[in-house]
């Protein structure tokens, strides 16, 4: 499954991924460092959800009380959780 999120408080301005049974791929970031968001999503490519959601969320970056990584890892959260939905799994 495809997913798009508009991220809120970060330089960049969406997070594209898929998800199938859990596990997330092709992540792609609009905007944002770069260097770094190509970095995080090529680090994070088949991880499942809860790895991703675990080792992302709640990272800041500087005083924006949110980061890439965390708007990733939300992104991630509620696309697992629609994937679940949709599967009934």
């Amino acid at each position: 499954m495809h997913y798009s999120y508009k991220t809120k408080g970060t330089c960049s301005q969406q997070i594209d991924l898929d998800i199938n049974n859990g596990i997330v791929t092709n992540v792609s970031f609009v905007g944002g460092c770069n260097g770094n968001t190509k970095a995080v999503a090529s680090l994070v490519d088949g991880l499942t959800a809860e790895e991703i959601i675990k080792r992302c969320g709640g990272i800041q970056c500087g005083l924006k009380g949110t980061s890439c990584g965390d708007q990733l890892a939300i992104a991630v959260n509620e696309a697992f959780a629609l994937e679940k939905q949709e599967t009934g799994k």
